[in-house]
């Protein structure tokens, strides 16, 4: 079941989000909307990406790590 949603831009803001819409291939706003809630839901949290920063510290600093002359040496 659809529920419907209002939104209130200034109308500067409404021409850009009809443009990014129609650029991105989108029938409508509604669905270039639905888009970017999905978009954000797969979105890294702050907190999330601070933790992985922490633990790539944490394992530079004991030598867990792997020194690569190139990027191919890593695949």
């Amino acid at each position: 079941m659809r529920q419907v949603i209002s939104l209130s831009f200034p109308s500067k803001t409404t021409t850009e989000v009809k443009r990014l819409a129609k650029k991105r291939g989108f029938d409508s706003v509604s669905g270039y909307i639905q888009y970017l809630i999905k978009m954000d839901q797969d979105l890294i949290s702050e907190e999330s990406l601070w933790d992985d920063i922490k633990q790539a510290r944490n394992e530079y600093k004991t030598g867990k790590v792997i020194k690569a002359k190139s990027l191919s040496e890593l695949l």
